[in-house]
């Protein structure tokens, strides 16, 4: 079969498609034969060996994070799936495995894919709707009638949790270009920053909580618009010491080293009164069946920017590291 292989830790000729052995089904996995995969930021931040400190999987190794497939075949002990289903996931992150013709997956980390969705789009869904979904109602605590600021809306992870934040009950503000601006409202954001004309720190105030998705100065600057004690929670910041307890198991070194990295970052948020928290989400089928639900209760919909083939694929990963997507890409195998 084939898969796209990351070899080295390096720029855009680290990764190759090319022939690959077939995986077989083991205890508690499906195989699943993939029909599309998602593209997102940690990809190439791996290829990149800029997550070195905290994956370091064997290689050569199949990459890819998000899949939706079909069931090929199940291996003893499952019993939610069977041979035919539909299905989407966000694989282990250490296996990886997502951008090839085939995967295996631990059973718990799949769902059905939702009645509303096709592969493509089922396929843009598992790590940006987890990363939003865990960010929203596990480390922010988003309840009806707060006020939360995301930044970069138009992007994967900003359009689905613009969305969750309305479905939790919130006021959502969002900085996004011109081109973004269309998009971000019919989704739901109450208020638009043009962040190519002003700085949202200088529009926005007192608001309960902050979903950074673009890091930098919009990091340290939503710091700025929250009340006293409420938090910041990003994807793009520097790791902290909880991201080294809570999100990787880590050791005694990786939180001394978290602890040394964010030092800056968490002084200036106590500076504003505010916390900190960087964030790794985690797969979870459960999170995943929930996220369809609201698919097919028409909560929640999918935006997808460019679907390319998959002989296609690093052509795909140059238009996204372009950082202009509006939702997600994605490569089709089927």
């Amino acid at each position: 079969m084939r898969g796209y292989v990351l070899n080295r830790y390096g720029g855009a000729t680290a990764m190759e498609l090319r022939e690959v052995p077939k995986p077989v089904a083991g205890v508690g996995e499906l195989l699943i034969r993939v029909h599309a995969a998602g593209l997102n930021p940690v990809d190439y931040k791996m290829r990149d060996g800029k997550m070195r400190v905290i994956a370091r999987p064997e290689l050569p190794r199949v990459a890819g994070s998000e899949l939706a497939g079909v069931v090929e075949a199940v291996g003893p002990g499952v019993t939610r799936f069977s041979e035919g289903d539909r299905v989407f996931a966000r694989v282990d992150k250490m296996k990886l495995g997502a951008f090839a013709e085939h995967v295996a997956v631990r059973e718990e980390l799949v769902a059905a894919i939702p009645s509303g969705l096709d592969f493509v789009q089922a396929a843009g869904l598992p790590l940006a709707g987890l990363t939003a979904l865990q960010a929203l109602r596990d480390e922010l605590a988003v309840t009806a009638g707060d006020r939360v600021f995301i930044s970069g809306g138009a992007g994967g992870v900003g359009t689905l949790a613009i969305q969750l934040a309305k479905w939790m009950g919130a006021e959502v503000a969002t900085t996004a270009s011109p081109r973004g601006e269309t998009l971000v409202r019919s989704l739901g954001a109450d208020h638009v920053i043009d962040y190519t004309q002003e700085r949202f720190k200088h529009v926005l105030r007192d608001y309960d909580a902050a979903l950074d998705l673009v890091g930098g100065d919009s990091l340290t600057d939503s710091f700025a618009i929250l009340k006293r004690g409420a938090r910041t929670v990003s994807i793009a910041g520097l790791p902290e010491p909880d991201t080294a307890r809570k999100d990787l198991d880590g050791g005694p070194w990786l939180t001394v080293l978290f602890w040394l990295a964010s030092a800056r970052l968490r002084r200036q948020a106590r500076r504003h009164g505010v916390g900190y928290r960087y964030m790794f989400m985690h797969p979870s089928g459960a999170d995943l069946a929930l996220l369809g639900r609201l698919v097919d209760e028409n909560r929640l919909k999918v935006i997808i920017d460019r679907t390319f083939p998959f002989a296609q694929i690093a052509d795909a990963f140059a238009y996204l590291e372009q950082g202009r997507a509006k939702g997600k890409v994605a490569v089709r195998m089927v």
